[in-house]
């Protein structure tokens, strides 16, 4: 079966369209990194201030989680990666 070039494009924009859309950048708590360390990684990578960091800190540890930064896929990748590089679990859903 053969699609036709406009068939083809639609299905090519939805690709796109999905691959766009919004998501969470989740860090889950442990019981081996400080507060300190997580509030200072969230302001060295997804750019909070310190109280915007502190606040996440806490619901991470009372929580059990927290989604810090919401974006695409692909501007959250980055994120995700130095999070974890810091010893921090950390998840895009």
């Amino acid at each position: 079966m053969r699609f036709s070039h406009q068939e083809e494009t639609l299905e090519e924009v939805l690709e796109v369209v999905t691959d766009q859309s919004e998501r969470n950048l989740m860090v889950y708590n442990d019981d081996f990194n400080t507060f300190e360390h997580v509030i200072n990684t969230l302001i060295k990578v997804c750019k909070h201030n310190p109280t915007q960091a502190e606040q996440c800190t806490y619901i991470i540890h009372y929580k059990g989680k927290c989604s810090v930064k919401q974006g695409t896929y692909e501007k959250l990748k980055p994120m995700r990666n130095s999070i974890r590089e810091a010893g921090i679990d950390a998840k895009i859903v």
